[in-house]
């Protein structure tokens, strides 16, 4: 069964859908089989993975609504090295259609069952609002990653996301856990970063990854060539970070750190 994990932060421009291609891309290159489904309807992680979201016959919406699988609707990327369930503008429509359905909440996770045996990561995108999409993907997940930028605004947020972690976990999904902090855009000459990094550290411990992501051009040029930066420019220093994070990822999973399915 694969681990299936929501890149997750309810501030809005922290690098979500960047952590997600750039990790999945990572995951592809160590020998790891990686489905990302992209829950955002702006579909920048659609694009960002080389797919054209405006010329998806099925999509994630299609996917949520039981009107396509995922083994039909899903695209092989190969540029990338990994399978995209995409997104498009037709997604924000779902966010109605869903509240008058049943198991509105759960068909991602039913979705993803049926094709469990194929990979062994499931990453999520999910959007900066906390919708009856993002609960889509924490129902079905096993973790929430969380990319985070070291301002004192992130903190915050973060309140408000671990909040959110705890009340899927009591009520829908007693798998979900907050699985980890990735540090991003971390420019280390500013000492204000330094400090909210020390700090994550000393109230959230392990549950910081180790890897940290700097700030780089590279990584911010990649998605308008339509790729991670991990394939982009392998050699740039944002791309080797995320590469020794999906590493980190794969040795936590290895160790029984992370919960199985």
């Amino acid at each position: 069964m694969p681990k299936i994990f929501c890149i997750a932060n309810q501030k809005g421009g922290v690098g979500k859908t960047t952590t997600t291609v750039n990790l999945a891309a990572g995951l592809s290159q160590i020998g790891q089989r990686v489905l990302v489904v992209d829950l955002d309807p702006q579909g920048n992680a659609t694009m960002g993975s080389g797919v054209d979201k405006r010329t998806l016959e099925y999509s994630v919406y299609d996917v949520l609504l039981e009107s396509a699988s995922i083994a039909e609707a899903r695209q092989r990327s190969e540029k990338v090295g990994y399978d995209v369930l995409g997104a498009n503008r037709e997604l924000a429509g779902a966010e109605i259609e869903l509240v008058e359905l049943e198991r509105r909440d759960r068909r991602l996770k039913t979705a993803i069952a049926a094709v469990a045996a194929d990979y062994d990561f499931v990453l999520i995108d999910c959007p900066p609002s906390l919708s009856l999409l993002t609960l889509n993907g924490l129902t079905c997940a096993h973790g929430v990653i969380v990319p985070m930028q070291c301002e004192y605004f992130a903190l915050e947020g973060l309140t408000d996301l671990v909040n959110t972690v705890k009340q899927v976990h009591a009520n829908l999904n007693p798998e979900l856990e907050l699985i980890g902090l990735l540090r991003v855009m971390f420019d280390p000459r500013i000492t204000l970063q330094q400090q909210v990094s020390e700090q994550l550290k000393t109230h959230f411990a392990d549950k910081v990854f180790d890897s940290v992501i700097p700030r780089n051009v590279r990584l911010a040029e990649a998605p308008s060539y339509g790729l991670p930066g991990v394939v982009f420019d392998p050699a740039s220093k944002g791309a080797q970070a995320f590469v020794e994070f999906a590493n980190e990822m794969v040795a936590r999973v290895a160790r029984g750190s992370l919960k199985s399915a």
